[in-house]
């Protein structure tokens, strides 16, 4: 059976309270975890960073807008089939005039239609109870998609293609299943309904010094409140894309490569901002607004 032990994150992850008991129910009852936020908050390191720390198998699904559920699920190689029905009427004429020598089908055969079929991270979890099960960034999938999967989240199986073959999973030993959404559609209410939701709010300035000490425990105080202060007066300014905690965690891992002060005089003088600063109408309001900016 799944650990169904409560996970309030790691090293390497802060998992506030809130997340913790949507993930630790979602695990209990079985169900896939829906998160839904701003871009950078962490919903895809919640699986990558629980894996790691219970030393689970993990299987990812990065989708786009050309996903279907056979990529998810499993598709059937029928050129490889059509290849190796080729092959082995050729070994039996080869047999036929009594030649030794055979063709290779690299251990495949016709008659079993399960060597063809390729899985996908969707049947491969369901292969490997307890396992992790990243479906990321569903929002870019085709309306269809998340609708698909309503057969196999309501029933726990997968039924491959041609062969017919059923990989099903008990509700004891379903993958640990974290969906991530950046919510550039919504999605169908059928869909939410199987799943237990979560939105992550952006973290407060208080939470995310926490989060910044996860990942650059040495770091000078001074440097990182700096860091921070400015970060949120950016986040103030209404731009058109707000930067992310992923994006102030790349500046910092940037600025740490100096020296303190040479460090705080780059803040000062906002260089680097392009690491923050992601278009070009919000670059001209940052620089607009650097004499009211205060470090």
């Amino acid at each position: 059976m799944a650990s169904t032990k409560m996970w309030t994150g790691s090293d390497k992850y802060l998992c506030d309270s809130e997340l913790a008991q949507a993930f630790h129910m979602a695990r209990v009852l079985g169900m896939p975890l829906l998160m839904e936020g701003e871009p950078g908050t962490g919903k895809t390191e919640l699986p990558i960073q629980f894996a790691a720390d219970t030393n689970t198998e993990m299987f990812v699904f990065p989708v786009g807008s050309k996903s279907t559920v056979d990529q998810f699920v499993a598709k059937f190689d029928h050129v490889k089939y059509l290849r190796d029905s080729q092959i082995e009427v050729l070994n039996l004429q080869r047999a036929d005039k009594e030649m030794k020598s055979k063709l290779s089908t690299g251990g495949r055969s016709t008659e079993n239609l399960d060597d063809y079929v390729m899985l996908g991270a969707g049947a491969k979890a369901f292969s490997k109870p307890n396992s992790v099960l990243l479906i990321d960034e569903i929002d870019k999938a085709p309306r269809e998609f998340p609708n698909d999967l309503l057969y196999a989240l309501s029933h726990r199986k997968f039924i491959l293609p041609e062969s017919g073959r059923e990989i099903s999973v008990s509700e004891e030993d379903m993958p640990t299943i974290v969906i991530t959404s950046n919510r550039e559609q919504e999605l169908p209410t059928a869909f939410k309904g199987r799943c237990v939701y979560h939105y992550i709010t952006f973290p407060e300035p208080e939470l995310m010094l926490e989060i910044v000490n996860k990942h650059y425990p040495k770091a000078n105080a001074d440097l990182v409140q700096k860091c921070i202060k400015l970060f949120y007066q950016l986040r103030d300014l209404g731009l058109e894309r707000a930067p992310s905690t992923r994006e102030l965690l790349n500046w910092l891992k940037y600025l740490n490569t100096f020296e303190k002060n040479e460090a705080i005089t780059k803040i000062e003088k906002l260089e680097g901002m392009g690491v923050l600063i992601k278009t070009q109408t919000d670059m001209k309001k940052v620089l607009r607004s650097s004499s009211t900016l205060k470090v």
